[in-house]
């Protein structure tokens, strides 16, 4: 399956990675590895996630207070947010690609 970022969220992703690494040296690529473990559990399994919309689900990251929005089709999976968890919830819902 497929795996497509909205600009908007590979910059959310980019952004984080960036700062947890400058929080301390290896910690950004310790995050990396979280959301591709996680997306590796979405494309196994799309529907076992958190609904929070009719169309949208939100997958929790491991050890970072993260959550990754995201839609899927039978060949696709459309990450829409890699949304942090203390933000305004649902801060994401009027993201444009």
């Amino acid at each position: 399956m497929n795996v497509r970022f909205y600009k908007t969220a590979e910059r959310e992703f980019d952004d984080a990675v960036a700062h947890y690494e400058q929080q301390q040296p290896g910690l950004g690529q310790q995050y990396r590895n979280a959301v591709k473990e996680a997306l590796g559990r979405i494309r196994k399994f799309p529907n076992a996630y958190s609904p929070i919309s009719e169309r949208t689900r939100r997958c929790l990251l491991s050890k970072f207070p993260y959550g990754i929005i995201y839609r899927h089709t039978d060949n696709e999976i459309t990450v829409i947010a890699v949304a942090h968890l203390h933000r305004q919830p649902e801060y994401w819902s009027g993201k444009r690609r």
